[in-house]
């Protein structure tokens, strides 16, 4: 097996190798629509998921960083006047103001920036990403703890695991396994507008630590009675850590303890 190149390295380059897991990831990012409107590619590679997602949507926006690329996704879609090679960064990229969707083999080293990225771009409908397993794994619960940036953004955002990816299916072939991460912004958030910052605020104190305990993070804002309560109506037990509690339990406790 060839070994890796510096600049692979550099730019952790991992291509996909293998065509039923592009066309996979093709069907995940349509989501049930005959064709989106616009997608936006992270990091085309050499075209392999870009070629099953063109296919796929009206308009399509393929990014890659590595210039010696370009000339060759320019070349193989020459014919595709829907697809448009942008060479540079994607993070630097500004979101469209229409709704618009994210697929992409994600460099693992900047999985945590295009997240970002993706949650603060106010257009996107929905992510379809290949990140590292762990990665993926972590954000969506699947080792039956949450994350703090997963329970903050699920008023707005649904995170699911979707598939599994070996990792000889890439070339130069990773470490690890990857993962499909599937990110959907809700049609309507779970909680209004107003209680946004209460929201937050709730989270990131029970995230905090303090006290050692999620129940004795809390009760630094709320009268002991009140969190009590709180884990009844969430079917709580007061010892629960705070990476044990699921998204939705959350949301009780926050109705709970809302002024």
């Amino acid at each position: 097996m060839a070994r890796p190149t510096q600049r692979a390295r550099t730019l952790s380059q991992n291509f996909l190798a293998d065509r039923s897991t592009a066309e996979h990831v093709a069907r995940l990012a349509a989501a049930g629509r005959s064709r989106p409107p616009l997608v936006l590619e992270v990091g085309a590679g050499k075209g392999a998921l870009t070629e099953p997602l063109a296919r796929r949507s009206r308009e399509l926006h393929a990014y890659e960083i590595d210039p010696r690329l370009v000339p060759g996704l320019r070349a193989r879609f020459a014919r595709s006047p829907h697809v448009r090679v942008v060479p540079g960064d994607f993070l630097a990229a500004r979101p469209p103001r229409t709704p618009f969707s994210v697929a992409g083999n994600v460099p693992f080293s900047r999985t945590a920036d295009i997240v970002d990225w993706c949650l603060t771009a106010p257009g996107l409908t929905d992510a379809t990403l290949i990140t590292q397993l762990e990665y993926a794994r972590k954000r969506t619960g699947d080792y039956g703890r949450w994350t703090l940036l997963t329970v903050l953004t699920w008023p707005r955002h649904e995170w699911r695991l979707v598939g599994r990816v070996d990792r000889l299916r890439f070339r130069p072939a990773p470490r690890v396994d990857a993962g499909i991460l599937r990110i959907e912004r809700r049609p309507a958030p779970l909680i209004g507008a107003a209680a946004g910052r209460g929201w937050a605020d709730l989270v990131e104190l029970g995230f905090s630590g303090v006290g050692g305990s999620l129940h004795a993070s809390l009760r630094r804002a709320h009268p002991r009675r009140r969190v009590d309560a709180a884990f009844r109506a969430a079917r709580l037990d007061p010892g629960a850590l705070v990476g044990e509690v699921a998204p939705e339990r959350w949301l009780r406790l926050h109705e709970e303890l809302a002024p």
